[in-house]
């Protein structure tokens, strides 16, 4: 007897499009905490560890993060025309927003309100960045071995200030050693 498989959810590209506008016009100081509220909580197109699996891809390639997975989620779904709706949406608006708000920033930014009001915002990115990695740390509770190399990570770039690349190749290479080395002794 055979198990029926069910079919991969489809998601247009004009579906991406209008998922990665959302996110890319929310996302002011970051776009990833809107980015895995709309594709894990809001519209379910990824599960929690999905993303999470998603945005560590995206990290260790070259480019911004968001880039690499509306690139990864584009493909997915919907092909070459999934990931050109994907960054399209990514990239369109918020090019012309930055353009304003540079106008804005060179032509006021002497003011002290204005200063302020770009402080604050850019104090709400950064919760907001915590936030999400917060929320991408719970799927991991459970497991030692993804905190340990959570705890080596943070203790080599946060607080030794080691250069991201190296230190995340290094990791890579020894978390893949180690879990075949666990899987072995299974």
């Amino acid at each position: 007897m055979t198990e029926s498989v069910p079919a991969p959810r489809r998601i247009t590209p004009a579906e991406l499009f209008i998922g990665f506008a959302g996110i890319a016009i929310s996302g002011f100081g970051g776009v990833m905490p809107f980015a895995r509220r709309m594709m894990v909580e809001r519209r379910r197109w990824v599960t929690a560890a999905e993303f999470t699996d998603l945005v560590s891809l995206g990290q260790i390639l070259p480019g911004p993060n968001i880039v690499n997975v509306s690139i990864c989620v584009g493909w997915r779904f919907a092909g070459v025309p999934g990931i050109l709706a994907a960054l399209a949406g990514l990239v369109f608006v918020p090019f012309w927003i930055v353009i304003g708000f540079g106008i804005v920033h060179a032509t006021y930014g002497d003011i002290p309100r204005v200063q302020g009001a770009f402080a604050g915002i850019a104090c709400a990115g950064a919760g907001l960045v915590i936030a999400t990695g917060l929320k991408m740390a719970r799927p991991m509770l459970g497991n030692l071995q993804a905190l340990a190399f959570i705890a080596l990570g943070f203790l080599a770039i946060a607080v030794m200030r080691w250069p991201l690349v190296p230190v995340v190749l290094v990791l890579a290479a020894l978390s893949i050693v180690v879990t075949a080395w666990m899987r072995g002794r299974r």
